[in-house]
């Protein structure tokens, strides 16, 4: 027998035993990768060291180091080597058969055997890290979701993820069942927000570990609450008008839309319902209520929504006022006024006369509908511009006439100097109210004048301009004839600039009076302060 097989025997025996040669296994390596089995030793005395694999039936060596180098065992020839200094053994491109347990054994100068084992554990390299699901699309609270990650590998433990938060099994909706080579997530009741991550399984050992590719699974909801905007439309709408109502609801796929008009459907779908095609079904007409409902093809979930309700109004146009054509003269005509619009209903009518509330009175009446007003008899007052408002809730129109009283003429007057130097200038100027404007005449002492105008003009007054003058207004409408009269004197050269005038005279005589009161008074005073001798 030679001194190899005497040690490889004698460490088969194993005089004694030594598990501070070796740290606690096992020790992992991958699949076609190296892996070194260090000892606890410091350059140790030796005369044999071996290291030996048990597949649990049988002894192999894989390499032994001697005095004469190292020699290693067929199996392992070209991937195994001992280190001299430390007893480390390092094998090479590792393969899944060289799982197992090592032993060392060494022999020291004085004969004695150390021995030790630890555990080595070839890994398969972690892939094909691959979810599949059990169905390719879900319905929210309806659908229990299976995911299924499998991957290749040794000694495998599984994680999930939404995004980059993990998914823990709650026990309940969420559990996580993993074995040795896959991990199954099961989502009860599933909901929008379970796989919008995107959903990630991930497959380590302590050596490796892989991603799978991200995976999102269509989950169908809805529809959620029905919207319709605007939510409180105006009591009226304008017709005519581009007014629409909008409907929304958040769903996945996007729902269908369907309107009803008082819970019964109409021959429109989408999500915009507009004034164009209500007033086009004959609605709108009286304050009704529309709803929108919408369906969701996936889930077969239809949801309404809350009715808003309005009516649809004409706009007021072609508002116009028609009054008396025939000629109205004060205290004798009768007006009757009237206020019409051609389209629109009209809910309310406002009067106003010259920018101010025309006022019902005794001789002012308006119709129940307020949509004339009578005026009787009528006076020069009523003279003005008349409008009317019409007034609905989507629109106001107005119109306005103006009425012309024929009146006078009144208050016929002449202005002008009451006298006059000889050749002097003078203008008398007469006036009076009256539409239409009056024509006048004039008169001199009682003797009919050329003068048709409302000015009198006498260039250069003569001594025989003295008189009466008369102005006689005439309304070739009314036919009343108004006059008033003016008397002129017509004086000497200087006349009119000698002497003080009246006011001026009664002034002076005033302040004479006064001053000589004064005198007086002082007199009096005087002979009081003054003793008197007596003549005794």
């Amino acid at each position: 027998m030679d001194t190899l097989t005497f040690l490889f025997l004698l460490s088969l025996i194993g005089c004694c035993a030594g598990q501070d040669i070796l740290p606690e296994g096992p020790v992992d390596a991958v699949v076609g990768r190296n892996v070194t089995l260090k000892t606890l030793l410091d350059k140790p005395q030796y005369v044999f060291i071996t290291w030996n694999y048990n597949d649990g039936s049988e002894q192999i060596n894989v390499a032994t180091l001697g005095p004469k180098g190292t020699k290693v065992g067929e199996p392992y020839e070209g991937r195994a080597s001992i280190n001299a200094t430390t007893g480390d053994l390092t094998m090479t491109s590792l393969k899944s058969e060289d799982s197992g347990d090592y032993s060392i054994s060494i022999l020291s100068d004085d004969s004695t055997t150390r021995t030790a084992e630890i555990q080595l554990r070839v890994l398969k390299p972690v892939s094909e890290v691959v979810i599949v699901p059990n169905m390719p699309e879900a319905i929210e609270h309806n659908s229990t979701v299976v995911l299924n990650c499998s991957a290749k590998g040794s000694f495998l433990t599984f994680t999930w993820t939404n995004g980059t938060a993990h998914i823990m099994d709650d026990g309940k909706r969420l559990t996580i069942k993993n074995e040795e080579l896959s991990s199954t997530l099961t989502i009860t009741g599933v909901l929008r927000s379970d796989l919008v991550g995107p959903i990630y399984c991930t497959a380590a050992n302590k050596l490796e570990k892989d991603m799978s590719a991200p995976f999102n699974l269509t989950v169908y909801y809805g529809p959620d609450t029905v919207t319709i905007s605007p939510p409180s439309p105006p009591e009226f709408i304008q017709s005519g008008t581009n007014f629409s109502l909008s409907c929304s609801a958040s769903s996945s796929p996007p729902a269908t839309f369907t309107w009803f008009h008082n819970q019964q459907p109409m021959e429109v779908s989408g999500p915009v319902l507009t004034l164009k095609q209500i007033e086009e079904h004959g609605l709108g007409k009286q304050t009704e209520g529309y709803t929108c409902t919408a369906k969701n093809a996936k889930t077969e979930r239809a949801v309404s929504s809350p009715a808003v309700s309005f009516a649809v109004m004409e706009p007021i146009t072609g508002t116009t006022i028609t009054g008396p054509t025939a000629t109205l003269i004060a205290g004798n005509s009768t007006a009757n006024i009237s206020c019409q619009a051609k389209t629109g209903t009209v809910k309310t009518r406002t009067w106003l006369k010259d920018g101010k509330p025309l006022i019902a009175s005794s001789r002012l009446v308006f119709s129940e509908d307020m949509s004339s007003v009578m005026i009787s008899l009528l006076q020069k007052e009523d003279n003005g511009e008349y409008m009317c408002q019409l007034i609905n809730p989507v629109s106001t129109d107005t119109a306005s006439y103006k009425m012309v009283v024929n009146y006078g003429p009144e208050q016929v007057m002449v202005r002008g100097e009451g006298a006059i130097e000889v050749n002097e200038h003078v203008t008398l100027t007469c006036s009076a109210m009256s539409i239409p404007p009056a024509n006048f005449s004039w008169k001199f002492n009682g003797t009919v004048t050329s003068v048709k105008t409302a000015q009198y003009t006498i260039v250069k007054a003569i001594y025989k301009n003295t008189g009466t003058y008369m102005c006689e207004a005439h309304n070739a409408v009314t036919g009343k004839t108004t006059t008033h009269t003016f008397n002129l004197s017509v004086k000497e050269e200087g006349a009119l600039d000698e002497g003080l005038s009246d006011g001026a005279i009664a002034g002076i005589v005033i302040a004479v009076l006064i001053a000589l009161a004064a005198a007086i008074g002082l007199i009096i005073y005087c002979r009081q302060k003054v003793p008197v001798e007596s003549p005794y």
